[in-house]
């Protein structure tokens, strides 16, 4: 009671506290899991040697016995499942939870 008070007395806090949820619900909206994705395959991309490796050889890269997928120029390899929870576990709280609000279809690390 005491704030909506002070809200009608200052137009000004009134405005500002407006302004900051907006702001918080316009980024939180930039987050998606699909960028979160995006952001795991950047920084878990496999090294290899490009000395061994012929023009006709293939190269498939396999991450703790789960297929990745083919390396190929200009494109990331997506993470595996296994990959990607641990990663989200090393990101902030608020970053995760405004990609997955109800924790639905957010993958887990098996104890």
């Amino acid at each position: 009671m005491r704030v909506l008070i002070a809200m009608q007395k200052k137009p000004q806090a009134l405005i500002a506290l407006t302004l900051s949820v907006l702001a918080c619900a316009a980024s939180a909206q930039s987050i998606t899991p699909e960028g979160l994705r995006a952001e795991c395959a950047a920084k878990h991309q496999p090294q290899l040697d490009a000395k061994g490796q012929a023009a006709n050889e293939y190269r498939f890269v396999y991450y703790k016995g789960q297929y990745r997928g083919e390396p190929q120029a200009g494109q990331a390899l997506a993470c595996a499942e296994a990959q990607y929870a641990a990663y989200l576990d090393t990101q902030d709280p608020a970053r995760v939870l405004s990609a997955y609000p109800t924790a639905a279809g957010r993958p887990s690390v098996s104890k």
